[in-house]
């Protein structure tokens, strides 16, 4: 058999992967346009309706530490197809919904299967390439499918909700998933499976500690973080973590070992990604609407809009093998996470008259490289120096970073929007007769926006110092075995 023979089932095997890993992210954005489509359809109450979103965020973030860990334990490709399969049928299921209860527990199902197959996903990529150029050419692909799923969401839910229907936003994941589902035991390997008790315990103390944290930050973005719910929820999360922490000091086998912070390049990669994707938030949340409530773009023109930021990125990612390998995993990672506070400093100076092509594009593409500088980098910091053992459970701690972030940083964003714009329309009140009610709601939104964007910048600097934290000199060799492969 020739190289070349070689060479191309591992090839579609990324692919593979990566395909899993871009449906997974871009079901987190694909729902949000169509929502007042929902809405009208099903029903819905204005305070039942984010449970559209979040159903599918506090199941995914809740599990996402125990899906990691059931790869290692039994299975990784095994997992990886359960977890695509059961997204593909809540998938289905949340297309034929004909009450909101039925859509809710499809989200919630949806969320279950994403936890158990993205994690997997990533750490299918350590136990399939160990070759360290095929590994890191892996990443780079991986880096590009999570860093344009989410914006391309935008694009495709706008696109199937004009033009089919709102149903279609589920029913398009679910001939992807079994295709994926069918074609993984011909392309992947098994992971070798650890004989080892599961830490039963340690996995409900996790869900717990997470669901309960992540129910309390999504409560509090629409009640406020003294609200009784809000408080209970974090208790009982955070003395759920607690009780996590004592009981994986302590189990002879536990779900999380945490020697896996004792790697500085991991850590750095975690908290990075944590940060930025909680800077990140504000862009997808207050531009989508200043486009359209501002600017006056439909929701197809809006996902238009973002798309010069998502190929940006895309690109930026997948190349990003040959500049760390050039330059090493932190000069990107501490990159990243500055342009992206560049860009929403920027982005907070719009106003009523402010222009796309000089005012937002600019903006847009300073994020594209931030973005795509930290998944380029993120991804092989989790993998540096991972045991085949560990494999799964670095990648769920990417992945934890990444959902519970992007949960915690519209919480905090969401709350000062709202901070921000109470604070202006006091000081529109007298003038409100003279300027309109209308033009007197889009100066109090602006203003909401603008505080929201610089908070985001605030968190982006945060990012910078955690990974300047984790920054250390690289021996001389270690550089090319991450970055091998690069072109």
């Amino acid at each position: 058999m020739t190289d070349s023979h070689r060479a191309h089932p591992g090839k579609l095997a990324v692919y593979l992967i990566a395909s899993a890993q871009l449906m997974i992210v871009l079901d987190i954005t694909i729902v949000n346009v169509a929502i007042p489509s929902i809405q009208r359809a099903l029903h819905f109450s204005a305070t039942s309706l984010t449970w559209v979103v979040d159903a599918y965020t506090l199941v995914f973030g809740g599990l996402l530490l125990l899906g990691g860990r059931s790869g290692d334990i039994f299975g990784r490709r095994k997992m990886f197809m359960i977890g695509v399969l059961l997204f593909a049928g809540a998938s289905f299921a949340g297309g034929f919904a004909q009450d909101s209860a039925m859509l809710i527990t499809a989200r919630a199902l949806q969320g279950i299967g994403g936890a158990i197959a993205s994690p997997t996903a990533l750490a299918l990529i350590a136990s399939n390439f160990e070759d360290h150029r095929q590994r890191t050419e892996a990443l780079s692909i991986y880096a590009a499918a999570s860093a344009a799923g989410a914006s391309l969401g935008l694009v495709a839910g706008a696109l199937l909700t004009q033009y089919l229907s709102w149903r279609w936003v589920f029913f398009v994941n679910t001939p992807i998933a079994i295709v994926l589902a069918v074609f993984a035991p011909v392309l992947l390997r098994e992971s070798r499976k650890q004989e080892v008790p599961a830490d039963f315990l340690g996995a409900v103390l996790s869900v717990v500690a997470v669901a309960g944290i992540v129910y309390g930050l999504i409560h509090s973005a629409a009640s406020g973080w003294t609200s009784p719910i809000s408080l209970g929820a974090f208790a009982v999360g955070f003395g759920g973590l607690g009780a996590f922490i004592l009981r994986e000091r302590s189990a002879a086998t536990p779900l999380l070992e945490l020697d896996i912070f004792a790697n500085r390049k991991r850590s750095a990669g975690y908290a990075v990604m944590f940060l930025v994707i909680a800077a990140q938030f504000s862009l997808w949340f207050f531009l989508t609407q200043y486009f359209q409530d501002v600017l006056g773009y439909s929701p197809l023109k809006t996902g238009f809009a973002f798309l010069p930021m998502t190929v940006a990125a895309m690109l930026i990612a997948r190349n990003g093998p040959r500049f760390i390998r050039r330059i090493g995993i932190f000069p990107p990672m501490i990159y990243g996470p500055i342009a992206v506070a560049v860009a929403l400093y920027m982005l907070s100076r719009l106003g009523m008259a402010s222009d796309y092509w000089t005012s937002i594009l600019p903006a847009l593409l300073i994020q594209a490289t931030g973005l795509g500088a930290t998944f380029a980098s993120v991804f092989p910091a989790s993998m540096t120096k991972v045991t085949q053992r560990e494999a799964g459970l670095s990648s769920a701690m990417v992945m934890v970073a990444q959902q519970v972030g992007g949960t915690l940083g519209l919480s905090v964003l969401a709350t000062v929007s709202v901070a921000a714009a109470t604070t202006k329309l006091h000081d529109l009140a007298a003038n409100v007769p003279h300027l309109g009610p209308a033009h007197a709601r889009v100066l109090v939104d602006l203003a909401g926006w603008m505080a929201g964007f610089k908070v985001g910048a605030v968190i982006g600097l945060l990012g910078v110092v955690a990974a300047l934290l984790g920054a250390r000199r690289e021996r001389a060799g270690e550089v090319e075995v991450l970055a091998a492969g690069a072109d």
